[in-house]
């Protein structure tokens, strides 16, 4: 059994043990008084290389330090409390207090989230970051889900452009990739976008990618430079093709019982230090994505740019089909409107 198969064993054994024993996984209060200390497990399926687990890092340290240690945010990376999926409905549940969530998962819970995770929204992740992090254009969306599901969702991190790679050969136009089997996130929007793109979409989650690479069971994958390196999946799909189809984003989603039960200093504590963490992830990101291609290209992987006309020509109709109400048309609009 690999090393990260144990790690998360371990993870999901944990929180079944602390459930069964009637302990919060998510936040555990500790003492009296208006201001408890909380402990927040976070959950992460990225590695401790990841922009996003060095990035959380610093919030949660920015949060322990301003808080006086009240408020520790614990973080578990390489999915050992359990895929996105599984963390997202942990999450709501009380179960774990936080997870890193994609974009994807978001909208399969409220189909507003689309516009944010949709082809040609946004010009860059700088355009991203100042969008999708301004209360005046998602602060009603990221309170959407308090009610239906316990989440409410602090700020998010930029996925940087996905792009396609593959272990047959090069993608140039969407007709190079007829015939192959590529892995998308769980989502119909993301589904509808691959085969728009001309291949045949294969939902998986993301931990399960390396081996179905490995073993054949799919050509090849979306996504972007750091987690194809992160991930290895160079060493078994070496064709990487400069599609740039979408900019995603992975949100920092908290239990809304538990983010509500902070003091409003508290609160704008937690925000504070996540805005404050987007500036380094950043920082980290640019660094770590020219690293990235060095590292695969010195593996023998190779990256092409592709005819980025034809992609955009197939997937400018998603567009429309997407904003099929006036709330998905009001951010979109206030979305392009920052750009």
């Amino acid at each position: 059994m690999k090393i990260k198969s144990i790690a998360r064993l371990l993870g999901v054994t944990t929180v079944a043990l602390l459930a069964l024993s009637g302990c919060s996984a998510g936040a555990q209060p500790e003492g009296g008084g208006a201001e408890e200390s909380v402990k927040i497990r976070l959950s992460l399926n990225q590695t401790e290389e990841h922009p996003n687990f060095l990035a959380l890092t610093s919030f949660a340290d920015e949060v322990r330090d301003k808080t006086d240690g009240r408020i520790d945010v614990q973080i578990f990376a390489n999915a050992v409390l359990g895929d996105q999926q599984e963390s997202v409905q942990q999450v709501g549940d009380g179960v774990i207090g936080a997870a890193s969530i994609s974009g994807t998962q978001m909208n399969n819970l409220n189909e507003d989230f689309a516009v944010l995770d949709m082809p040609l929204i946004f010009d860059s992740e700088a355009h991203q970051m100042k969008a999708i992090n301004d209360p005046a254009i998602t602060g009603d969306l990221f309170t959407s889900l308090e009610s239906s599901n316990g989440l409410t969702i602090l700020g998010a991190y930029t996925q940087g452009a996905r792009s396609v790679y593959n272990s047959k050969h090069p993608v140039e136009t969407p007709a190079d990739l007829a015939g192959l089997k590529v892995r998308v996130q769980e989502s119909k929007l993301h589904v509808a976008m691959l085969t728009a793109m001309g291949g045949s979409p294969a939902p998986m989650a993301f931990g399960e990618v390396f081996t179905g690479l490995q073993s054949g069971v799919i050509d090849g994958a979306e996504n972007n430079s750091v987690s194809y390196v992160t991930e290895s999946h160079y060493e078994v799909a070496p064709f990487f093709s400069y599609t740039r189809h979408l900019i995603g984003a992975d949100f920092l989603v908290l239990n809304s019982e538990v983010f509500n039960g902070l003091s409003d200093s508290d609160q704008e504590i937690m925000s504070t230090a996540f805005l404050n963490s987007v500036d380094e992830f950043m920082s980290i990101w640019d660094a770590q994505s020219a690293e990235a291609v060095k590292t695969a290209e010195a593996a023998g992987a190779t990256f092409n740019e592709v005819d980025s006309d034809s992609f955009r020509a197939v997937l400018e109709p998603m567009v429309e089909d997407v904003l099929d109400t006036d709330t998905k048309k009001a951010i979109y609009d206030a979305i392009r409107a920052a750009a």
